[in-house]
């Protein structure tokens, strides 16, 4: 049974938390004791209905303000597949924790309030699902109840998204429009019948029916490194294992592979997953390689197949970025670049321009990037990285940059 991985988006009070709720409550994915505390808590505060937000709202701060802050995992299974739900906070100031947590997800949920429309949050949120190369974006207009049910609202909201959406870069990723309302339950599981004029699928039925290509195994294999196993016992006195995750592509016993940056060529002798042989491993596989000659292979290197294109050396090079610190960033700063395991210093060549995610316009050769700002960056590092461009490989074509006085992660950038 697969894994589909979903995050959430939308303004603050968009009903994010009642919408995943309502998913986890008719999925029968609720324990009785459970639904039961949610009555007392419902009771608590007054209400005459099951406030079924507070069963992802965890924090206290959550509960008293009605809003997300941090990024809450929840998982759900239906008898085709199984779901893990990023659901992340909707205010400005919590952007970065919608950009991590939809980092590695396949659908986003974008939510519209439909009394308020198209707001500046939305677009930042498509801004983000384009950025990220998200396959499926599936843009749910909440809360039809405030506004009567009505098509006419429903059909302006979606003119206008479409508008934005053309603005955007979007390059071969799906795009559905979704009336629903989580409080009552309409066009969530069930076809909505206060909305007969309606009648595409439910927001289930779009998961359910979500045919997601492991796109990443297709790419170009890498291999990062993380560690050089030498048991150095009698037993196995000359074994020298490499272990790390495979990033992207495919890797099969009797490949021809090269190491970088080192450039050495060797041949895959075996590969290794706990105490079973395999003969081929793809993206997302956890693995021991041992080769056919003994290199030097160190942590930080990455395996390559000899027979596809190397990844380019980078060491002066541009990148979009999304700035997630408080401090701004400007030219002439410098941080620590960590790109996959391996860390160097790099240096803000220049910032050659900023996003305006409402009017899809940018400015050129600005003086910063602050909280939440997206731009395009010119920088150089110390020592040279081999990435693809995101587009072409987001495994191996996304970094962070680190603050090297903090240790806090400051920006994510895509390699362009």
């Amino acid at each position: 049974m697969d894994i589909l991985r979903i995050a959430t988006a939308g303004s603050v009070d968009d009903g994010k938390s009642t919408l995943i709720g309502r998913l986890l409550y008719e999925t029968n994915s609720i324990t009785k004791d459970k639904i039961e505390a949610l009555e007392s808590a419902s009771k608590r505060k007054g209400l005459n209905f099951l406030d079924l937000s507070l069963l992802t709202d965890g924090l206290i701060a959550e509960r008293e303000q009605g809003i997300t802050i941090d990024v809450a995992h929840i998982y759900f299974s239906t008898p085709t597949r199984k779901y893990i739900i990023a659901d992340t906070p909707g205010h400005v100031e919590y952007t970065r924790n919608m950009v991590t947590g939809a980092s590695n997800v396949k659908v986003s949920l974008i939510l519209v309030d439909a009394r308020q429309g198209v707001v500046e949050q939305t677009a930042r949120h498509l801004s983000i699902a384009s950025l990220l190369r998200i396959p499926k974006v599936i843009i749910c207009i909440n809360k039809m109840d405030l506004v009567q049910y009505q098509q006419t609202t429903f059909q302006s909201i979606q003119d206008s998204l479409s508008d934005l959406i053309a603005q955007t870069t979007f390059e071969g990723q799906e795009i559905s429009f979704l009336p629903i309302s989580s409080l009552y339950g309409q066009n969530i599981t069930q076809p909505a019948d206060q909305m007969p004029w309606y009648q595409g699928n439910t927001l289930l039925d779009e998961l359910e029916a979500f045919e997601f290509a492991e796109t990443q195994s297709k790419a170009a294999a890498r291999f990062p490194v993380q560690f050089v196993i030498r048991p150095m016992t009698e037993a196995y006195h000359d074994y020298r294992g490499y272990a790390g995750k495979i990033s992207s592509g495919t890797f099969q016993v009797g490949d021809a592979v090269r190491v970088l940056p080192t450039g050495q060529e060797s041949t895959i002798a075996s590969i290794e997953k706990f105490d079973q042989k395999l003969s081929k491993a793809e993206a997302g596989d956890s693995v021991v390689i041992t080769l056919s000659t003994d290199i030097d292979i160190s942590r930080g290197n990455t395996l390559v197949k000899a027979s596809e294109e190397m990844a380019p050396q980078l060491k002066d090079f541009s990148a979009q970025v999304c700035w997630l610190d408080h401090q701004a960033l400007s030219a002439g700063k410098t941080y620590l670049l960590q790109h996959g395991i391996h860390i160097t210093k790099a240096k803000i060549s220049q910032i050659t321009e900023r996003l305006d995610v409402v009017a899809q316009t940018s400015t050129e050769h600005v003086d910063s990037l602050k909280l939440n700002e997206i731009g395009r960056i010119s920088l150089r590092t110390a020592q040279a990285i081999h990435a693809d461009r995101y587009a072409e490989n987001p495994a191996n074509g996304a970094f962070i940059l680190i603050d090297e006085f903090s240790n806090s992660t400051v920006g994510v950038g895509f390699v362009s």
